[in-house]
């Protein structure tokens, strides 16, 4: 769950594919009966969602393995992101929300141009990814994932990824 950018609208994932958007006035107005208007996002359960820096979009991470970019102004999808093949567990945008980095249970973190939609890297893991997240002012991602030491202990790792 997550709110948007202005704080006026609050965004709620669901286990049915589906984004219920609440109105902040109409939270405080209405309580629990608050109506919601209903994005159906995804085919699956949809466990992540962020917002882009520029305040121009949003994104829902799913399990069935895709990404949805959403136009926030108009509530619409303008376009999937669709090379992982393991539900999607994280997202982030970059500080200038040029580009999505999105984990899951696949050897890899996607990084995406919002734009175009086009995989501009890809960083092979070890293990699943638990996060991602970029830097406030550079292109640097930080990643965190579930690997194992070789007595099979969660050892957990972080690492960071930087380009230009």
């Amino acid at each position: 769950m997550a709110w948007d950018p202005s704080g006026q609208l609050f965004f709620l994932t669901t286990g049915g594919g589906t984004v219920e958007v609440f109105r902040y006035d109409e939270m405080l107005k209405a309580g629990d009966t608050a109506s919601a208007r209903t994005l159906h996002a995804h085919t699956a359960n949809c466990y992540c969602i962020e917002f882009a820096p520029s305040g121009e979009y949003f994104a829902v991470g799913s399990a069935d393995a895709l990404v949805s970019l959403w136009n926030l102004q108009e509530l619409v999808c303008e376009r999937t992101f669709g090379r992982l093949e393991w539900p999607v567990r994280t997202l982030s945008f970059s500080h200038d929300s040029a580009f999505i980095a999105s984990g899951s249970e696949d050897p890899q973190v996607d990084i995406a141009s919002v734009a175009t939609g086009e995989q501009v890297h890809s960083i092979h893991c070890l293990a699943p990814m638990n996060s991602v997240s970029w830097h406030p002012t550079k292109h640097l991602l930080a990643y965190a994932g579930d690997d194992k030491d070789k007595m099979g202990r969660d050892e957990g790792s972080l690492r960071v990824f930087g380009f230009s």
